[in-house]
């Protein structure tokens, strides 16, 4: 599209006011820039007031929310047997102990029948050995016959026992167990149970479905605290530490640095900062990304400033002060440079209004030097 004459008209008055109010290039750069209210305004110079500033934060780095290890816990079948009953869907609260799906098991009832077999003869053991005390009492049979009534009573204890702990792992509770031993009644039903309260991040089987002992099932995990894992430049990792405060952009959500990585990921030459999310966990979801910044403190406090303001040149860094009647160049020293803004001290004062837009026509004007 060809320029409006307006538009070529305001570039053409631009570009003679800055002759005007430029000095020759071969000249020192002076140390203030006169310029009138009208000359501002052609150049489009806006101001801003520095703000003091203690902290400073890191450019915006992507990160991943995370369950911690230690939170997440695999419900997987104890017997074969088929899924006949879901009793939770995905992204389910639960609490623990709470009853997941119900599966029938074969192996289940073998268990069960064996347990009550040996509970039987248990008791038989326990007759002979309490008429054999007896009799030993008495002095009507030697030592040795009640130590081997006493060894087969304990041999048969042990064996309940043995059957009793493989029940509880194969999910039953400690009053199903003793029901069954009361009532002495068979089930081949047995109910998966969540071990902790949190929520369920995976399903991995569907109703119907036949199952072998040991195949992971369900995933829970407690959702907070949460991880953040951080891919932080491997030049960027210097002088961050465990404990520094890490922020979610534009959430207010802030965690602290839990780890640093000891190695370099090669694809994109990051190391991962890890830090651990309390407050405000419930606003996360495991596997969500987001952006993030490392709050890095400073050497000294000093003022923030949008990055805009900052004029780089051979003797260092300079921002623009609006004086009467134009411009000062302020040396000042970068303490941190962030996402939008930088860190610098330097000979700048709270009522300070500084360039921040038409810098860089001010930059020409000021290196132009005096004729």
């Amino acid at each position: 599209m060809n320029p409006s004459p307006a538009h070529i008209a305001g570039g053409i008055a631009l570009a003679a006011l800055l002759t005007l109010i430029a000095p020759t290039p071969q000249a020192a750069p002076r140390d203030s820039i006169p310029l009138s209210t009208e000359q501002q305004s052609a150049l489009g110079i806006g101001l801003a007031a520095p703000q003091a500033a203690d902290r400073a934060m890191s450019r915006r780095y992507p990160a991943q929310v995370a369950v911690p290890v230690r939170q997440a816990h695999v419900v997987s079948a104890p017997q074969d047997g088929t899924l006949t009953l879901l009793l939770v869907a995905l992204g389910d609260p639960v609490t623990a102990g709470q009853p997941l799906a119900q599966m029938q098991s074969p192996g289940l009832l073998e268990a069960q029948g064996a347990l009550l077999e040996a509970q039987t003869r248990l008791t038989l053991a326990e007759a002979e050995l309490a008429r054999d005390q007896a009799l030993f009492a008495e002095g009507l049979i030697p030592r040795r016959r009640l130590q081997a009534t006493q060894a087969d009573h304990d041999g048969q204890a042990t064996s309940v026992d043995q059957w009793t702990q493989r029940l509880s792992l194969s999910g039953m509770s400690a009053e199903a167990v003793a029901t069954l031993k009361r009532k002495r009644r068979l089930s081949g039903t047995l109910e998966l149970r969540s071990p902790i309260a949190g929520a369920v991040l995976e399903r991995m089987v569907d109703t119907g479905q036949a199952v072998a002992a040991a195949a992971p099932l369900f995933r829970v995990a407690s959702l907070s605290p949460l991880w953040l894992e951080v891919h932080v430049p491997v030049d960027r990792v210097q002088g961050l530490l465990p404990g520094d405060p890490v922020l979610v952009a534009q959430s207010g959500i802030q965690g602290r640095i839990l780890t640093l990585g000891p190695a370099v990921h090669g694809t994109d030459q990051g190391v991962l900062v890890r830090a651990e999310v309390r407050e405000g966990a419930d606003r996360l979801r495991p596997g969500q990304f987001v952006e993030v910044q490392i709050d890095k403190g400073a050497e000294r406090p000093g003022w923030r400033l949008p990055a805009a303001a900052l004029v780089r040149t051979g003797a260092g860094a300079f921002v623009f002060a609006q004086r009467p009647g134009g411009f000062a160049a302020l040396p000042v020293e970068i303490l941190a440079e962030e996402e939008r803004s930088a860190l610098v001290s330097g000979g700048i004062a709270p009522d300070d209004r500084i360039a921040v837009s038409g810098v860089v026509a001010l930059k020409a004007i000021w290196l132009g030097g005096e004729e």
